[in-house]
């Protein structure tokens, strides 16, 4: 008996302990200012009455505006502070503190488990360590051949398009630049070769899939108890799209795994795939498995996944915001055309060297990833206490959201923020500019590690496209913003390729 009330006890003086010191944080908070909310629900409130993606994108437009540089939002569970100024995205993202990410990644986990983007501390320092190796600039050489490839194989797709229509139509761009994009990947950092059409259209099915369940999921605090959340359908099903996804990686694991035994290829680092000398990230990982014991399957799935949705999803992204970009701007576009010409030819493959003589295009691709960043928003937990530049006190584990699309459209950063300019990022223009101002792959100690292949493969893919169409615009596409894992519309952008002989 005695032992019962002492545990009874110990259990009330911890639960009065836990709500003081919840008090205290939300109180140090309170000071930030917040959209207005429900008395009880808060800033939920708007959310679970507006549901729609859509409204829910615009909602925090229009917050960033009118909040700007620092907002709150509190909920009966949490309180986040969402993030605008690029002094504070320095703060945040500049050092070896703030690295663990905040619980929104922890939707991921069911898929992604605790590969590069979500994992933290030395598993994340040890990874990414290893993973490095596998984007050097002398690797990516070798991978220009492969998106050279792709791109080529995109010019054909389209051409095939064209040649079957009487006249010419506007083609959706996402499914067949999503095509390419995961082609290249797969082919670059896994050793697989062509894949199966309908393979493809599952794998980008699954993906869009766990994005609309990770969403909903934001939206309903209770879903955040994975117990609950295992209960519900929308828990069933992304139970069995994990799974789909998992055994076609898996697959691809114990395949390369296989066939780099039986050849015993030399430390199982740079091998030789349909006559290309290259470096892959899996053969990285096999080796690490195989002869250091570092890592086991489960870990080299968790690699594995993260960069097959990183790797094609957001690039594909950003490469259909270009090409919309430059089908709205047929000056700009001409241009662009002009220096690829001048640089390339109309026939010449692209280089490593080549495509760094593309000053322009360069700008150009800079300027629509300001516009549209693939990833517009990251989110971190506070590993200790700090002081805003706006002045307000930020305890330690405060989840922290960053909006990256806020923060390119600032009107004081970038004056007439809708305008398309590339001469923004003319050298004379970026000198006085913050330097976390412009954060399309992220910045500091976790910034995106594929960013120089990103860039790589949208230039081969630009030269490829613009030396054989020219594109317009179609005047049915809606640029309507939705949230999701990364910056989609709530339809499709479409796109006339006419060709230019």
């Amino acid at each position: 008996m005695l032992l019962f009330s002492l545990s009874v006890a110990a259990l009330g003086f911890f639960v009065i302990f836990w709500n003081i010191q919840r008090y205290k944080f939300r109180k140090v908070l309170s000071k930030i200012p917040n959209p207005p909310g429900h008395w009880l629900l808060g800033n939920l409130y708007y959310i679970i009455k507006n549901p729609s993606p859509d409204v829910i994108f615009q909602y925090l437009r229009e917050n960033a505006k009118i909040y700007w540089p620092i907002y709150r939002f509190t909920a009966p569970h949490i309180v986040t502070i969402n993030i605008l100024h690029p002094k504070d995205f320095e703060i945040i993202l500049s050092q070896m503190k703030h690295l663990k990410k905040s619980a929104v990644y922890q939707f991921l986990e069911n898929w992604l488990g605790q590969g590069l983007l979500t994992s933290t501390g030395s598993k994340w320092q040890h990874r990414r360590k290893l993973l490095t190796q596998a984007f050097h600039f002398k690797v990516l050489r070798k991978f220009l051949i492969i998106f050279n490839e792709e791109t080529e194989n995109l010019v054909k797709q389209i051409e095939k398009i064209n040649t079957h229509n009487k006249h010419l139509q506007s083609i959706s761009l996402m499914p067949i630049i999503a095509d390419m994009t995961l082609q290249s990947i797969t082919e670059t950092s896994l050793g697989v070769g062509h894949i199966e059409e309908k393979t493809v259209q599952t794998y980008r099915n699954n993906i869009h899939k766990i994005g609309a369940y990770t969403i909903k999921r934001i939206r309903r605090p209770w879903t955040t108890i994975k117990f609950i959340y295992s209960l519900t359908e929308d828990g069933k099903k992304e139970n069995i799209t994990v799974h789909d996804l998992h055994d076609f990686t898996y697959r691809v694991i114990r395949e390369r795994e296989k066939q780099l035994l039986n050849e015993k290829y030399d430390n199982l680092v740079s091998t030789t795939y349909s006559g290309r000398k290259i470096m892959k990230m899996l053969d990285l990982l096999l080796h690490e498995k195989i002869n250091n014991r570092s890592i086991d399957y489960e870990g080299i799935r968790e690699e594995v996944d993260t960069f097959m949705f990183e790797g094609h999803d957001t690039t594909a992204a950003a490469l259909v915001f270009l090409i919309h970009s430059l089908a709205i701007y047929p000056d700009i576009q001409e241009e662009v055309r002009k220096e690829i010409l001048t640089i390339l030819g109309p026939t010449e493959t692209p280089t490593f060297e080549t495509l760094h003589e593309l000053p322009y295009t360069e700008r150009v691709i800079k300027e629509s990833l300001r516009l549209y960043p693939s990833v517009p928003f990251i989110s971190r937990i506070s590993s200790e206490e700090f002081i805003t530049y706006s002045g307000y006190k930020i305890p330690k584990d405060t989840v922290l959201h960053m909006h990256i699309f806020d923060l390119h459209r600032n009107p004081d950063i970038y004056p007439d923020p809708e305008k398309f300019d590339p001469d923004r990022f003319l050298p004379e223009n970026c000198n006085n500019r913050h330097p976390f101002a412009y954060l399309p792959f992220s910045a500091g100690p976790r910034n995106c590690i594929g960013q120089k292949f990103a860039m790589l493969e949208i230039k081969a893919a630009i030269c490829g496209l613009l030396r054989k169409f020219k594109l317009v615009e179609d005047p049915s596409t809606s640029i309507n913003f939705q949230v999701d894992l990364i910056l989609r519309l709530e339809g499709d952008i479409k796109i006339t390729f006419q060709p230019l002989n």
